[in-house]
């Protein structure tokens, strides 16, 4: 049947399952009909902005309605739920009110933090509530995340490819509290589900131009067609490319999505497929400080903030994934789907960097290198003509493959007090990786050329298999007309296995572990009345160790990242337990606020510690750590006003007494102590102004308390001229604010154009901060010479972006 025509109102919550009065549904068949066609291409969380027909809106108000997984159901009113869900609209997701789909969450979530360790705006490293989804491998992966029910998170290491969303085909973006057991593995702080959209909800042709600060070009184009009969097709497709802000970072990259299918009275299905290329530069971190004597002195960063340590640092991804959705309902309540899909991606990297090999000598060697590189003398167990035969930098290379084969069943039965969703996934992933070190030469600006006498020489490689099969069930039961209790389960059998493979190309005997969880979830929701509804639960939820993990858990050889594997010893798997508690209020449509507390324990967390003395690490368990905190958001529109707030408070810290290695130091953990790179503090503010009937004017600010700096916990830092006794120093990343500006103008229905202002004051700010040694003190040095003397122990940064400007203008037919 024909989706329906009448849209919802701008700035009203969506619903494409069937429309709730009070507690469960109770579906009158008209809007049945609409929820058939609409829940059929939603198989995540975030909802469909479709209302229910015009005759019935009186009786049955618009609810945002949320699914109890990420696999097709149905769902439930978002104030029964016993945990916090915020879902963002695709339409607010266009190019005049953010750049890229995390800096959208960056400004208007809570509980929302960005890293910008990469230096790249799709590399980033998001966190929620302190749990991470990075495209950086080896940070400890804590979210999970969905694309139309299926986890994008990749094989090695979970990391996100930020730049393989399809941002120009999001409808929606749900972020889910807590450890979910019905989200799957990885949900220990909570899951990011979104959503595409189709022929049905987004007809007509849209084209999204901008162009900016360091040539950043942009253009994003969707279209999507229907008929009567039921048939739909969609497609969207993004184009970027940009100079870069900083030095030596231009990036481009390209994806489509297009999704076609057919929705009926009782049967659905689609086939989307989804391809993606990308070149980005992410050059990291880079000094700001470095020790001298009792003191500082300013670094690299100081003199230029464009400035980066070496280069290149270049990553090359290209994704291409086909997904088959079918949807067939039984009755009016009753429900079954399935989902089939194929995920394959390729992610090549070059980074130029410092020799290992060559740092460590110097540092050992009392005579060190004179000013031209060559060594003072003998010892440190090598020649002179050794030492003088070691170059100063490396070429690391990597070349990674992977796919996912993935299928899903899912039945959804509604009755009188039970809201029952139950479901299987299986998915079956394999890929190979190896890594290559090329010797090579320091440019005059810190560049890396390999020599081309050396060879390309095989460093380290895997090639494994993931086997997963999920199986759970969830129920929302209607206790009474106002108190809702959920319950939900899951078991997990995961098996890891893989063959690591010598730099001489010789295997090692493959390894393979499994790992089992059953994980439970119990939570219930209060109605009290006057729109005030309490909630609380618990759940539980487990992180297997990755290939990535396995392959580089030995402290006697340890590794490089993004991984040189060297021995893959066991590790246990990560089981969080979440508890949370809070209160929703919506007194009328204009106003809502939410509050929650939540804490949450993570055992055998897997944490990479770096080898001491050494720019190499390994993986290991660590007994427990704990994420506890608030997060407060409140809405209100005043006339032609709104005002948005949301504000976070998080304690992110170890829990147990252990020594964690970092760089060249290693910190003895007490219970309490604080995690590097988590604000304490979030604040967030937003304002839209519909000025005129055609002008909107918005601004917003975000406001990040300091954070601590990695290798700082302990509020001590190794000093080179002192000897190895550290000594105190406060290197923590300060915090900042910044303050954001945009407008809109609606020309005509078909045209409107746009502007952007971000970091409006330029504002000087870095999002993290690590303790490491600068061989290049002032970024002066044409070739390292490490000696005791001049190897200075320095604060490096990850710069935030200085003032940037962007014009857009978008056309809709």
């Amino acid at each position: 049947m024909p989706a329906n025509p009448h849209p919802a109102p701008q700035g009203q919550p969506p619903c494409d399952a069937v429309a709730r009065r009070g507690g469960l549904a109770r579906a009158r068949p008209a809007v049945v009909m609409v929820a058939i066609a609409l829940m059929s291409q939603r198989p995540a969380v975030a909802q469909q902005d479709t209302a229910v027909p015009k005759q019935d809106s009186n009786l049955l108000p618009e609810v945002l309605v949320v699914a109890a997984a990420p696999l097709p159901g149905i769902g439930v009113a978002s104030d029964l739920v016993p945990y916090t869900v915020q879902t963002v609209r695709g339409d607010d997701l266009d190019g005049s009110r953010a750049g890229t789909l995390a800096e959208y969450l960056n400004r208007n979530l809570a509980g929302v933090n960005v890293n910008d360790i990469q230096g790249s705006p799709f590399q980033t490293d998001i966190t929620y509530r302190g749990f991470r989804a990075s495209s950086i491998p080896g940070v400890p992966q804590g979210l999970s995340v969905y694309l139309d029910g299926i986890r994008v998170n990749e094989p090695f290491g979970d990391v996100v490819s930020w730049d393989m969303i399809p941002e120009a085909a999001l409808a929606s973006v749900s972020l889910v509290s807590s450890a979910n057991p019905a989200y799957g593995l990885n949900t220990l702080g909570g899951a990011l589900a979104m959503t595409t959209r189709s022929g049905l909800d987004s007809p007509g042709f849209t084209a999204d131009l901008s162009y900016g600060s360091n040539a950043r070009k942009r253009a994003d184009l969707s279209g999507g067609v229907r008929n009567d009969s039921g048939w739909h097709a969609f497609a969207a497709g993004t184009l970027f490319q940009e100079n870069g802000w900083r030095d030596q970072s231009d990036g481009r990259l390209g994806n489509v999505f297009a999704k076609a299918g057919y929705a009926g009275d009782t049967n659905s299905w689609d086939v989307s497929v989804l391809h993606g290329r990308s070149t980005l530069t992410g050059n990291g971190l880079v000094p700001s400080y470095r020790a001298s004597g009792g003191g500082t002195l300013p670094d690299l960063y100081q003199a230029d903030r464009r400035a980066v340590y070496t280069y290149p640092d270049q990553t090359r991804n290209q994704v291409t994934q086909a997904a088959l959705n079918g949807r067939h309902w039984f009755d009016d309540k009753t429900s079954a789907a399935a989902l089939a899909y194929v995920r394959t991606s390729r992610r090549d990297t070059t980074n130029g960097d410092i020799n290992p090999d060559y740092a460590a000598y110097a540092e050992a060697c009392e005579e060190g290198f004179n000013a031209d590189g060559s060594p003072r003398g003998e010892g440190c167990g090598m020649t002179r003509a050794q030492g003088a035969s070691l170059h100063p930098a490396v070429l690391n290379t990597t070349h990674m493959w992977q796919q996912t084969v993935g299928m899903a069943l899912s039945v959804a039965k509604e009755t009188d007090r039970h809201l029952l969703n139950a479901g299987l996934a299986l998915d079956r992933s394999r890929l190979t990786y190896s890594q290559y070190a090329q010797p090579g030469t320091f440019t005059d600006d810190r560049g890396v050329v390999a020599d081309p006498a050396e060879p390309n020489a095989l460093f380290s490689g895997v090639s494994g298999t993931a086997r997963m099969l999920g199986l759970y069930l969830s129920d929302t039961w209607s206790l009474t007309p106002t108190t809702f209790l959920t319950a939900s389960a899951r078991w997990n059998h995961v098996t890891v296995s893989d063959t690591l493979r010598n730099s001489d190309g010789s295997d090692q005997p493959r390894e393979s572990f499994t790992y089992r969880r059953l994980n439970p979830a119990l939570g219930l929701a209060q109605k009290l009345g006057g729109g005030v509804t309490v909630f609380g639960g618990y759940a539980q939820n487990n992180r297997v160790p990755t290939v990535l993990e396995l392959g580089c858990a030995d402290p006697a050889q340890p590794c490089r990242l993004p991984a040189g594997l060297q021995a893959d010893p066991y590790l246990k798997q990560v089981v969080s337990h979440s508890y949370e508690a809070g209160v929703r209020w919506l007194p009328r449509k204009d106003t809502e606020v939410t509050a929650s507390l939540y804490r949450i324990d993570n055992h055998d967390d897997i944490l990479f510690l770096r080898a001491p003395n050494t720019q190499l690490g390994y993986f290991a368990n660590f007994d427990r750590t704990r994420n506890q905190g608030l997060d407060l958001t409140a809405r209100q529109r005043l006339g032609d006003v709104t005002l948005r707030l949301a504000y976070s408070y998080l304690q992110a810290t170890y829990e147990s007494a252990g020594q964690l290695a970092v760089g060249e130091r290693t910190i003895d953990i007490r219970p309490g102590m604080r995690m590097a790179g988590l604000p304490r503090h979030t604040l967030k503010l937003g304002v839209d102004w519909q000025a005129l009937a055609g002008l909107t004017l918005g601004a917003d600010l975000v406001a990040v308390s300091s954070t601590v700096s990695s290798g700082n916990e302990d509020g001590l830092r190794s000093d080179p001229q002192a000897g190895t006794a550290p000594k105190t120093a406060d290197w923590h990343t300060p915090g900042y604010a910044t303050v954001n500006l945009r407008a809109a103008y609606k020309v005509s229905k078909q045209v409107e154009i746009y502007a952007r202002v971000a970091n409006l004051f330029d504002r000087r700010y870095e999002t993290y901060g690590q303790i490491a040694n600068d061989v290049f003190p002032g970024g002066s040095l044409v070739r390292p010479h490490v000696t005791p003397g001049d190897a200075a122990t320095a604060l490096f940064v990850a710069p935030g972006a200085p003032r940037s400007f962007w014009l857009g203008v978008v056309f809709r037919m």
